[in-house]
């Protein structure tokens, strides 16, 4: 199935789980909405993250995702390259290195609309594995 930039376009819940290696555990719950802004679309995630051990505080990021030529690119929020996969592919994965560290992403869209993203950071100080199922809301 192809999928294009605009079949994220909306409201999704998601619900993630962050093992960490080094420190505590995380999980967190939340929206994910990808809007329109003119050149694709801003995946804003927003929701409650619970450390073990630690408590819960409100967290959230916000990415750019554009169409490139047989590509979804997603980029951080201030422009800069972040990573690009293939959105025909069920499981696409990409990489981003940013130097000591390394991020590794797994997509998973054989279930489609719900999809997954599993990350696996590796670095001096990091080492962790994030796992994020997304469903419409």
């Amino acid at each position: 199935m192809a999928r294009q930039l605009r079949e994220f376009e909306g409201s999704w819940r998601f619900s993630r789980r962050v093992e960490n290696a080094t420190g505590p555990d995380a999980v967190m719950e939340g929206t994910a909405r990808f809007t329109p802004d003119g050149a694709g679309l801003t995946l804003h995630e927003s929701g409650e993250m619970r450390l073990d051990g630690q408590g819960a505080f409100q967290a959230e990021r916000r990415y750019l995702w554009r169409a490139g030529p047989g590509r979804i690119v997603v980029l951080f929020d201030d422009g800069r390259p972040f990573h690009d996969f293939d959105p025909d592919e069920v499981a696409p994965r990409a990489e981003h290195v940013c130097d000591p560290d390394h991020y590794s992403v797994a997509y998973d869209f054989a279930r489609w609309p719900d999809w997954e993203a599993v990350w696996q950071v590796r670095g001096p100080r990091k080492d962790y594995v994030m796992r994020t199922l997304y469903r419409r809301s």
